[in-house]
């Protein structure tokens, strides 16, 4: 009875958020209204009884979806991915919208404005985001302090890389800049993720490199490791690249990989819109849909590789609980999205959440980690 009246409840705000506030919020620039929208966050933060309508509006739990991972305890499997909290002021209100984990950031060692607008752009037909912003973020020193000493409610991951500044394209510079990062949070948040795949920095993804990399894990690592480390790698890596970085990652006892960044390719086949813009057509990465695929094989391919050795957080054109499905039978223990939630309504979360439960069941499962890897 209680799952059918948040269906109920759920299918109402979908309704609202695709009929009403997707048109109004679809006709303004998407970084106005994300600002505008993490400023409504904020504000819903502050305030026990804001907090608690957005739960009630919003949360859905089910011990089915219970998870203790790597030490950390997941109330579901839904996270929102690094890109959309970036200077990490939203972590009190997440949790109200039924997200089971977040992400914040990508944080760096300075304070970065990011790459010039327009940086985000929508492509509805093809269900995806192109994004340009170059890690627009406050910088290591400021969100730590805001952090520090700060309880949260749900996992926070930290997700760190190096400022998007010519100064960084130096690998010397690129290291110092990430170990800068990283020692900030030492003591804050319960996972960090390495990013080394944004496609939008300046210098491009010079860590895909396997000895760069085993340099700047050397160095990170000269700090004894205080929480698991996830690295977030790109969708168009290569067979061999792939393989040098799962090697890279045993060497140095990573704990799992985010699976994937965004995508460079504008050859994709889900691309469906024909992309006239010139800054969108030379610039940035593209999200949702147009991903989905690249990072189902290759969550996939890991998973095999290593017989299920590393966990696996999966990203990339997760709309739906079937969507989320398919990448835990191919071996992801978790998923994380911004785009679904954009096209789709924040009540997605709860729909996902809601729509798993009953695949899980469907499939005899008392628990949803008995499903990762059964594709």
């Amino acid at each position: 009875m209680f799952d059918f009246l948040i269906k109920i409840r759920n299918y109402i705000l979908k309704i609202v958020y695709k009929y009403v506030l997707k048109p109004i919020f679809f006709k303004f620039d998407p970084e106005d209204v994300h600002d505008h929208m993490t400023s409504i966050g904020i504000f819903l933060s502050k305030y026990i009884i804001t907090r608690k309508l957005t739960e009630v509006f919003f949360q859905y739990s089910n011990p089915i979806l219970e998870q203790k991972i790597l030490g950390i305890n997941f109330k579901n499997p839904i996270g929102l991915s690094a890109g959309f909290d970036k200077n990490a002021t939203l972590t009190d209100i997440l949790p109200e919208v039924g997200f089971g984990f977040e992400e914040v950031g990508s944080i760096t060692g300075e304070y970065c404005s990011g790459n010039p607008k327009p940086r985000l752009w929508r492509l509805k037909k093809s269900k995806s985001l192109a994004v340009y912003y170059g890690l627009k973020n406050d910088g290591c020193e400021a969100i730590s302090k805001r952090l520090q000493n700060k309880k949260f409610k749900i996992p926070i991951g930290i997700s760190i890389a190096k400022t998007n500044c010519k100064e960084t394209t130096d690998t010397d510079k690129a290291i110092e800049d990430y170990f800068k990062a990283y020692k900030s949070f030492i003591n804050i948040g319960d996972y960090f993720t390495i990013n080394i795949s944004c496609p939008n920095a300046y210098g491009g993804q010079p860590f895909t490199d396997s000895k760069k990399l085993e340099v700047l894990f050397d160095k990170l690592l000269s700090i004894p490791k205080t929480k698991p480390i996830f690295l977030k790698i790109a969708p168009d890596l290569n067979e061999k690249e792939i393989n040098e970085i799962i090697n890279i990652a045993e060497k140095f006892k990573i704990d799992g990989f985010v699976c994937t960044n965004l995508t460079k390719d504008r050859n994709n086949p889900k691309i469906k819109a024909n992309i006239k813009d010139k800054l969108i057509t030379e610039n940035g990465g593209l999200s949702g849909k147009v991903v989905e695929d690249l990072s189902n094989e290759i969550i996939k391919n890991i998973y095999k590789k290593t017989n299920g050795k590393f966990v696996i957080m999966g990203v990339g054109g997760v709309f739906s609980a079937e969507d989320a499905y398919k990448k835990i039978k191919a071996g992801a223990s978790l998923i994380q999205l911004i785009t679904g939630m954009i096209f789709e309504g924040p009540q997605v979360i709860s729909e996902i959440n809601l729509g798993l439960v009953k695949l899980l069941k469907k499939d005899g499962y008392k628990n949803i980690s008995e499903a990762i890897g059964k594709e």
